[in-house]
Formats: structure tokens, C-alpha cells, sequence
């Protein structure tokens, strides 16, 4: 490649580059308008032209960065998982046994939770009104790898359906934020809740293993 082009090319990849971070920053910029909306007049009430009023922008642009409200739903959901994978990533807590994982998963998605509380509210309810919390796999994948993984290392039982137990994290998990978020104030701890049924997954619930066929 000639210099000249050499130059060229690079010059492109920096414009694109800039536009990438311009439109991630606007994006951002959307979504944080909309969720502090929601949080103050809640999500029916909100409109997409107040949202646009808010990060003073067109109409039009913010169909371009979100096709439909629930998608602001959608995003926040994507956001606290990654927020979860960064934080256990700087732990390197993969290197923690399969119970210790999962509890380790669980206790920061908490914890979000219980320092945005007012936010958690509004928008979990909303996903579970309009959006596709139950039918979205997203959370119930990511448990699925982990019990997968404790499977493959022989802390899981070789008859353990992964992708079922992920599902039944996954429901644990939403059940006991939207029993946590009905009631002003919060009617539990939220981490021990979920801590304890955890442990009940975990272990099971008979006293004795060896009379699990017996009536």
C-alpha cells in the first residue's frame, strides 16, 4: 500500500472512530434522559418527545437509537448484567467454586439493586408490564454457563440439566425482586434472600438424600 493510501485509510478509521464515539455518547446521553424520566413520572407516563426534550435532541433521533420505549427496558438490563461481568471479571472470581460464583453473582446484582432502589422499582416493574423479563434468556444463559462450568469440573451433578437450572436461577432471582420492590420499605434484605435460595437450590430440600424414593 502506498503511503498516500496508507494515510488515507488511517484518516478514515479515525473518522469513523470519532463518529462511533459521537454516537455512543448521544446514545448514552438517551438512555440516561430516559431513565431518570421514568424514575421521577414513571414509564407509562413518559413519552418518546419528552425523552427527546430532555437529551435536546429531534424526535427523530431517538427512534433512530431506540426503535421503542421498552427499549430503554431492554438496555438497562444489558447494562446491570455487564456491570456484574466487570466486576466479577476484576475479582477474577471464575476461579471461585461453582456455589461461591453464583453467589458472588447474585449478591452484586443485589447490590445494585439495593443502591438504586427507586430505579430498580420503576423500571423492573415496567419490565415486567410491558417488557420481556420472563422471555428474555439473557440472565438465565449467563447462570446456565456458570452451573455448566462447575458441571464440567465435577462441583455439579453430571445429571444436572444446565439450561434448567439457569431458568430456575434466573426466575428465583426475578421473583424475589419483584416481591422486593412492592412494598415502601424494602419488606427484606434482599441479598439474604437471595442468598437463601440459593442455598436451597443448591442443596435441595431433603434432610436425608438417602430416602429421596421413598413415599
Amino acid at each position: 500500500m502506498k503511503i498516500r493510501d496508507a494515510a488515507a485509510a488511517s484518516e478514515g478509521g479515525a473518522a469513523v472512530g470519532r463518529q462511533e464515539r459521537r454516537r455512543r455518547k448521544l446514545h448514552d446521553q438517551l438512555y440516561e434522559a430516559a431513565v431518570g424520566l421514568f424514575v421521577a413520572q414513571g414509564f407509562e407516563a413518559t413519552t418518546m418527545e419528552q425523552i427527546a426534550e430532555a437529551a435536546d435532541v429531534a424526535r427523530a433521533t431517538v427512534f433512530n437509537h431506540f426503535a421503542q420505549k421498552v427499549g430503554f427496558l431492554e438496555e438497562w438490563g444489558v447494562r446491570r448484567r455487564a456491570r456484574v461481568a466487570e466486576i466479577l471479571g476484576a475479582e477474577h472470581a471464575e476461579d471461585l467454586p461453582v456455589g461461591d460464583r453464583l453467589r458472588r453473582y447474585l449478591k452484586e446484582m443485589a447490590d445494585l439493586n439495593v443502591a438504586s432502589r427507586a430505579e430498580t422499582t420503576v423500571l423492573m416493574d415496567a419490565s415486567a408490564r410491558y417488557g420481556r423479563l420472563l422471555q428474555d434468556p439473557s440472565l438465565e444463559v449467563e447462570l446456565a454457563r456458570i452451573v455448566e462450568q462447575g458441571r464440567q469440573c465435577g462441583e455439579i451433578r453430571a445429571d444436572v440439566d444446565c439450561d434448567q437450572a439457569g431458568q430456575l436461577l434466573a426466575a428465583c432471582y426475578f421473583s424475589t425482586i419483584l416481591r422486593w420492590i412492592r412494598e415502601e420499605p424494602a419488606p427484606f434484605d434482599l441479598d439474604e434472600r437471595l442468598a437463601g435460595a440459593l442455598d436451597i437450590i443448591l442443596l435441595g430440600l431433603l434432610a436425608d438424600e438417602a430416602h429421596a424414593g421413598e413415599p
